[in-house]
């Protein structure tokens, strides 16, 4: 067994602020028995890129370097692990959407580095991130091995599975998304439908439990900007939903997964087995014209 906290936040213009608020839910968590705790997407900052400008880049920080630190004390002090989301800085011009693993000694076991970059209105991150050079990471932590992906890679397919290949128990996907408010009534439950229904299919294609942990709450231009949706949640290998936070509040929310159902779940819906993997090579194609 592996109990899980994911931690929703509410966040501001202070990163101060923002890592305070993110330590207090990291503490909650743990004390309500949490053993692997995840952070939204970016949770230091509001969720700047709805719109490109230059002045963002000064929150972008070394990873590993001080987010760390103070999350490997955090982590160390509680006897958990916890998965940090980070404005990564790797040198002058080039920076990387990174989420970090800490193990429960506070060890730092590697990062992964945000594969798919989205360009959709309000969502202009290819203006600040270039595409992850990590691959497809796992990493072995004291409680469970954890697959990290990070928001827009939960669409992907490809990515849940390549991930799960290697290993990873619980597939874990920090994530900021949300509706254009002018949009909400006419596509939101479509929207949050579909995002939703796409994760608990890599549960259910993969035969591992998927965590998603999302931020809440409206940011940017007040007649326009994004309503975080919230809704972090977390799926079992079925693609049952355990547990889901609410829409407009922050929450910290944990759930205990027996790591046994992972064996039943894939000897008796045995995907990995009858994969044709001599018949997948298209798959590294961008279309087939043919």
């Amino acid at each position: 067994m592996v109990t899980v906290g994911l931690v929703q936040m509410r966040c501001t213009a202070d990163p101060d602020e923002n890592t305070a608020r993110a330590i207090a839910g990291v503490r909650e968590a743990a004390a309500r028995g949490a053993q692997v705790i995840c952070l939204p997407e970016l949770f230091r900052s509001l969720y700047f890129c709805q719109s490109e400008a230059y002045a963002p880049f000064a929150l972008a920080e070394p990873v590993p370097g001080p987010s760390t630190a103070t999350f490997g004390a955090l982590a160390r002090e509680l006897g958990v692990a916890i998965v940090v989301s980070l404005f990564e800085k790797r040198a002058e011009g080039l920076y990387h959407n990174t989420a970090a693993v800490l193990d429960a000694d506070g060890s730092y076991l590697g990062k992964y580095r945000k594969m798919h970059i989205p360009d959709d209105p309000l969502y202009y991150e290819k203006f600040y991130f270039t595409p992850g050079d990590l691959g497809f990471k796992v990493f072995p932590t004291r409680f469970a091995r954890l697959g990290v992906l990070i928001c827009w890679d939960q669409w992907y397919p490809e990515g849940a599975r390549l991930t799960a290949l290697r290993g990873a128990d619980i597939l874990l996907y920090p994530t900021a998304i949300g509706w254009h408010p002018a949009e909400k009534a006419e596509h939101g439950a479509a929207q949050h439908e579909s995002w939703e229904l796409i994760q608990r299919s890599h549960a259910v294609a993969n035969g591992c439990y998927v965590v998603s942990v999302n931020r809440v709450g409206h940011e940017g231009d007040p007649a326009g900007g994004i309503e975080f949706w919230g809704q972090s949640f977390v799926s079992d290998p079925r693609g049952t939903v355990l547990v889901r936070a609410p829409a407009d509040e922050p929450a910290v929310l944990v759930q205990s997964l027996d790591l046994g159902m992972l064996d039943t779940q894939r000897t008796h819906w045995p995907f990995l087995r009858d994969r044709r993997i001599d018949a997948y090579g298209d798959l590294t194609r961008r279309f087939i014209d043919e």
